[in-house]
């Protein structure tokens, strides 16, 4: 009887433990927990983020910092980066290498692969005429293995979710504080984790190289949304932030790329589901 009470309190400790870990922010490795909320997406000042618009967003898990070289290597075995470092983001990569990654990585973690990937069926969604693969895409998003973040959610990270304090930029009103851009990166990427982080403890969402999301391009709505995921069709698949090529970014700046597309200012960072 003692020993099974004792094993009892152990596991009730445990468990009290890891909800400490997730209300504080910082879980296993490098993810941080992201208390979900509602907050206004968007930039009525930007054409290409207006309207502004109301948005909830659940909880999840995002990783701290951009997917390295050494990160990808270790997975897919293959390091295609125009700018060589272990610690450096990974870029040169298409949309299509980012979901095999979070899929191959799935299941070295051995978690359930949030994407099934059809390579023979061609995605009828996919007006992109350039696109020569245009596999059919799917996401489960109640897996809990890795995935790429929606557009809503990384936009709700960005702004350092219920912590906000409404920083110009992610972190901070201070560009130099926060972000690797045209005027210090000296006309390249740099180790992930160099700059300061913002509320929620991410590095790297203002600057260094842009980050792709799961949903496809599309003028904003400007209805109340829960969990958007996106336009059903497009030609091209959101990417967000500024890099270590650009002059300047908002948080709410928004671009689009084809899926097949390899840039040395684009990478990506994956979040989980968090049941």
């Amino acid at each position: 009887m003692k020993r099974k009470l004792v094993s009892i309190i152990t596991a009730s400790v445990m468990v009290l433990i890891l909800a400490a870990c997730a209300t504080d922010g910082k879980v296993s490795d490098g993810f941080v927990f992201v208390e979900g909320g509602t907050f206004q997406m968007g930039d009525d000042d930007d054409e290409y983020a207006s309207p502004k618009h109301l948005v909830e967003v659940s909880n999840f898990y995002i990783c701290d910092h951009e997917v390295t070289q050494k990160e990808y290597l270790d997975v897919t075995g293959e390091n295609p980066s125009k700018f060589k470092g272990d610690h450096k983001p990974v870029e040169c990569v298409s949309w299509y290498d980012a979901v095999e990654y979070c899929n191959a990585l799935s299941v070295k973690k051995r978690l359930a692969p949030c994407y099934t990937i059809d390579k023979e069926k061609r995605d009828p969604n996919n007006k992109d005429e350039g696109d020569g693969l245009k596999w059919t895409v799917t996401c489960n998003f109640s897996a809990n293995g890795y995935r790429l973040p929606t557009e809503a959610e990384w936009e709700y990270a960005v702004r350092g979710g219920k912590k906000s304090k409404e920083y110009e930029y992610s972190g901070s009103n201070n560009i130099e504080d926060v972000a690797w851009y045209e005027e210090n990166s000296n006309g390249e990427t740099h180790d992930v984790k160099t700059k300061s982080p913002n509320e929620l403890g991410l590095y790297d969402m203002s600057g260094n190289i842009i980050e792709m999301c799961w949903d496809w391009y599309a003028p904003y709505v400007s209805s109340f949304q829960t969990n958007p995921t996106g336009a059903l069709f497009s030609s091209y698949r959101i990417i967000r932030d500024f890099s270590w090529k650009h002059p300047d970014g908002s948080v709410s700046a928004r671009f689009g790329t084809g899926l097949t597309d390899r840039g040395k200012t684009v990478g990506f960072r994956v979040v989980r589901s968090a049941q």
